[in-house]
């Protein structure tokens, strides 16, 4: 018995109508929450988010760079890094062939991007990672471009940020994946020497290693509204401790609530508030 898919017809249908009128495709986004039609110049103004419901779109690296850092000052580190296969992985189909499918798709080497730029007046080194690349899942490339980056901060004395979006390690590279949490969190102690400061941007989802590595030891951690933040999924918590858990856990205003994040902050708000941050922390002694 075939059943046919009644909300995909639909959206074919739309589609033909659209060119038959004469309206080029690209310019409507639906809304994943309240699925309202989106005209997509307003809902880029919007920074990405739903001005029916107010639903967070999850953005790209480059996207981030464009928001966050003043035009044109980003310069990518460690562009050419890219992922080998050391355990020749093969699930449906190939590690390397995975790899070069989201490097086509996201159009990056990897799925973190690392750089330096401005922020206001502030020169900043910056990491960002990107959950369309392979769910942003943290193997030795990722974990090698953050720690480089870490690095940098510390050699140049520059602040440090990072914006997480992952859902943990990628178990195509095993132990290798593993280790880049201890990894990640060594350079960050060597950071804390630097008396400069390292601000943590949790986005939806950050998960699994990168949220029990990098992403919790900043010296501000701020989380965008509504995101899911937590280690391991809620189902296997819950099969672990044997009782339901609290309502709304692992999302941002949870952790908030019980001391995990320093502010919540809208996406439209976010840079600013990196600013004022920056100007806290660099102002002359």
């Amino acid at each position: 018995m075939v059943k046919e898919n009644n909300s995909s017809t639909g959206k074919e249908n739309k589609k033909k109508n659209a060119t038959a009128k004469g309206i080029p495709e690209g310019l409507w986004t639906k809304c994943s929450s309240c699925e309202e039609i989106i005209y997509n110049k307003e809902l880029e103004d919007n920074f990405k988010v739903c001005p029916k419901c107010g639903y967070y779109f999850r953005l790209s690296a480059q996207e981030r760079i464009f928001m966050l850092l003043e035009p044109n000052s980003f310069r990518e580190y460690d562009k050419n890094i890219v992922s080998t296969d050391p355990l020749s992985f093969v699930a449906n189909q190939g590690y390397i062939q995975k790899i070069t499918e989201n490097q086509k798709k996201t159009k990056l080497r990897e799925a973190a991007l690392t750089g330096e730029g401005l922020i206001g007046t502030h020169r900043v080194i910056i990491g960002i990672l990107d959950f369309e690349f392979l769910g942003g899942s943290m193997g030795s490339v990722v974990g090698e471009k953050i720690t480089r980056a870490i690095e940098k901060a510390i050699k140049k004395k520059l602040p440090l940020i990072i914006v997480s979006a992952s859902g943990g390690a990628r178990m195509q590279e095993g132990i290798l994946s593993l280790m880049q949490m201890g990894k990640t969190a060594a350079a960050l102690a060597k950071f804390i020497h630097s008396k400069h400061p390292y601000i943590s941007v949790l986005t939806d989802p950050t998960t699994g290693g990168v949220s029990a590595s990098f992403a919790f030891l900043g010296n501000i951690i701020i989380s965008e509204p509504k995101a899911l933040i937590g280690f391991a999924g809620p189902r296997v918590i819950e099969q672990t401790i044997r009782q339901p858990l609290p309502e709304g856990f692992q999302q941002a205003e949870f952790l908030l609530t019980h001391g995990m994040l320093d502010l919540i902050v809208e996406r439209k708000d976010l840079k600013k508030t990196l600013i004022r941050i920056l100007d806290f922390f660099l102002v002359p002694k």
